[in-house]
């Protein structure tokens, strides 16, 4: 009688040992040609063992010390990761179930064939190998299922909060779309009523002309302002539809802040001169050259500028370019003008909104401009103003402009030279 067969379950565990690379093979062929686990035929024979071997040790472990409790660690970590990549190679809950059922098979057959072929290892020692092992694959295989279900709920979690963020992005999208079309209808209605009022004044004169050709002067200055009013209409439309519709890429370049200053400042003089407003301008000496899309921030300034002018009856309109820590510069417009109402605050940047009375010529379209260059160029944009004390208008621009290929188009367009 040899020294393994004397051995009882050490002679067992020696024996299962220095076969576990045939009953590693046994049980792959088994599962691989077993219908119930279908899943198999897509896993490679490394796939397929994963975490088998760590398994086997852990069996013949308990085996030889006859003590599951100390290796339930161990055990469980090796059954937990083996579900998890069962589930992740796409196993269904009952072919994982299947094919550890399979292993059960493999392992009880092999401790058959040792009893068999050792009749000096009792029938009680062999049932109860049998009944350790059954209990440690049963352990295993719960841990497995376990770790499936929990990987499953993950995904579940994981997808439904995917689908509830598209939705979201869907119903922000069709709201937006929605928001969009009332828009396009009120510039619809807006252009049609303001053509009609430039119209009926224009058929107005022409009819004063007919019937008091004293006044003819009169009418003609009355149509001359009515033309030039649709002109500014005209060009301010055409010039939102360029802001909104340009998504070529954005350009950038090195220029100095000083000659666009000065441009701005001369820009604007005859318009504050004309109207009997003092301009002031400041410029921090600690700014020099930025970069950035030098038409687009001319733009902004410019809107801001004709914008102060326009609402500003009398006082001071002033242009400041300022430093704003070490990575920005600030670009500030102030007035002594109408300035605007708390309860208009929200919607002084939508299109064609005017806090103004409707004497003051403008199409409510300059702010709404501002608004979407200053997003393109990654400005901040603020204001303060209030009834009666004028307004103060603030765009805070990085001093370097960052344009990559994965940013967003932006939607601004080429400014008025």
């Amino acid at each position: 009688m040899s020294e393994t067969s004397v051995g009882g379950l050490k002679g067992l565990v020696a024996a299962l040992r220095s076969q576990q690379t045939a009953l590693t093979e046994r049980w792959m062929k088994l599962v691989f040609g077993d219908a119930e686990v279908e899943h198999s035929d897509q896993l490679t024979y490394r796939q397929l063992a994963d975490h088998l071997p760590g398994i086997f040790e852990e069996i013949c472990i308990v085996l030889e010390r006859e003590n599951l409790r100390d290796q339930e660690g161990s055990i469980e970590r090796n059954a937990r990761q083996h579900g998890q990549w069962r589930w992740q190679q796409g196993y269904r809950i009952d072919e994982l179930v299947r094919e550890l059922d399979l292993f059960r098979q493999v392992l009880l057959a092999a401790i058959g064939e040792y009893a068999h072929e050792h009749p000096d290892f009792d029938r009680e020692t062999e049932e109860h190998a049998r009944l350790m092992t059954d209990e440690i694959v049963s352990f295993v295989t719960l841990a497995s299922i376990r770790e499936a279900v929990t990987e499953r709920d993950r995904k579940i979690d994981e997808y439904t909060g995917m689908l509830e963020r598209a939705n979201h992005e869907l119903t922000l999208r069709q709201r937006l779309i929605s928001d969009l079309y009332e828009s396009r209808m009120q510039v619809a209605r807006r252009v049609a009523h303001d053509l009609r009022n430039f119209l009926n004044v224009f058929s107005t004169a022409l009819q004063l002309v007919g019937r008091a050709p004293a006044k003819k002067d009169t009418a003609l200055a009355l149509a001359t302002r009515q033309v030039a009013d649709m002109g500014l209409l005209v060009d301010e439309m055409v010039e939102y539809s360029k802001v909104l519709g340009d998504d070529s890429a954005l350009t950038v370049e090195a220029f100095d802040l000083t000659g666009l200053f000065d441009e701005l400042m001369q820009a604007s003089r005859a318009a504050t001169e004309a109207k009997g407003l003092k301009l002031s301008g400041h410029i921090d000496p600690a700014l020099r050259v930025v970069t950035s899309n030098r038409l687009k921030v001319k733009q902004v300034a410019y809107n801001l500028l004709s914008n102060a002018i326009k609402y500003t009856a009398s006082g001071e309109v002033e242009l400041s370019m300022l430093a704003a820590g070490d990575a920005h510069w600030r670009l500030r417009v102030a007035d002594t003008g109408v300035g605007i109402g708390v309860a208009d605050h929200e919607r002084v940047f939508e299109e064609f909104e005017r806090a103004a009375a409707d004497d003051i010529p403008g199409t409510g379209l300059g702010l709404a401009i501002v608004k979407e260059l200053s997003r393109a160029l990654k400005g901040e944009l603020r204001f303060q103003s209030y009834k009666g004390n004028g307004s103060v208008f603030e765009v805070t621009f990085p001093l370097t402009l960052e344009v990559d290929g994965s940013a967003e188009p932006p939607e601004s367009a080429a400014g008025a030279g």
